[in-house]
């Protein structure tokens, strides 16, 4: 059966830099089925290509192979892994992109040799990308490298709990809508406040009016705040790590 590869990247596609591991892929396994997640990371934004990673990396089928590269030390000191967890293959630099799949524990980690021809500004291409076509060519994970113990993790901030049921968390991220994306888990009603706004918390951006703001449970399973029909982000004048606070009380402006 044909290996699912997906590749991540901040590359964007105006260049030819992710026509260029595809190249490499095809050519050690011609029979990959390659998807892309996405190359529109903002550029060196490893948190940004984390975040992504974290919300479709179990998404894809045991024996799937992710490609991540965020990697504003290419060419350095820093190691490049691929990793074993769920049944899932993924690769990268070790800078915390990959981290999705190490903070659960049971993963295995191999550390990735550069080859002597590797461009040390395209690691994508040449240590990547050969690496994952030797996995979907039916290679063990052993077989790339020798397995390391300590692999950079980055973590979700956590959020602060209160007395009165309250939690204060912060902005995650913010999509390509402006929505505002946090680390509050889901919650059903209360009252979100954020820059100072005071916000009901609804179940679809259907149930206010056009360019009014919202917050909701969104897909990823934490509350985010919106504008329907426009871009929360551009009406609060906020970023990313902006403090968020979740109350139980149904109070909010309206």
């Amino acid at each position: 059966m044909p290996r699912v590869i997906t590749l991540l990247t901040d590359f964007g596609t105006a260049d030819g830099y992710v026509a260029e591991m595809k190249g490499v892929l095809y050519s050690g396994a011609p029979d990959a089925v390659i998807v892309d997640l996405t190359h529109a990371i903002p550029p060196q934004d490893i948190e940004a290509g984390r975040l992504a990673l974290a919300r479709a990396w179990r998404r894809f089928p045991p024996g799937t192979i992710h490609v991540a590269v965020v990697d504003p030390g290419v060419g350095t000191t820093r190691a490049a892994i691929a990793v074993e967890a769920q049944g899932r293959f993924l690769l990268g630099p070790d800078n915390g992109i990959l981290s999705p799949a190490l903070v659960g524990g049971g993963a295995d980690v191999v550390s990735l040799p550069i080859p002597p021809y590797a461009s040390a500004t395209f690691h994508g291409r040449d240590v990547f990308a050969p690496a994952a076509a030797r996995l979907a060519a039916g290679e063990s994970l052993a077989m790339l490298g020798r397995f390391k113990d300590d692999p950079v993790v980055r973590r979700t901030p956590d959020t602060e709990r209160h007395a009165d049921g309250s939690i204060t968390g912060q902005v995650l991220t913010i999509d390509r809508f402006g929505n505002l994306l946090s680390n509050i888990g889901a919650r059903l009603g209360g009252t979100v406040t954020i820059a100072e706004r005071r916000i009901a918390v609804s179940r679809t951006y259907a149930d206010v009016p056009v360019g009014r703001l919202i917050a909701l449970a969104g897909s990823s399973g934490f509350l985010e705040v919106a504008v329907r029909g426009g871009s929360a982000q551009d009406v609060l004048q906020v970023s990313r790590g902006a403090p968020m606070h979740w109350s139980p009380q149904e109070l909010a402006e309206r």
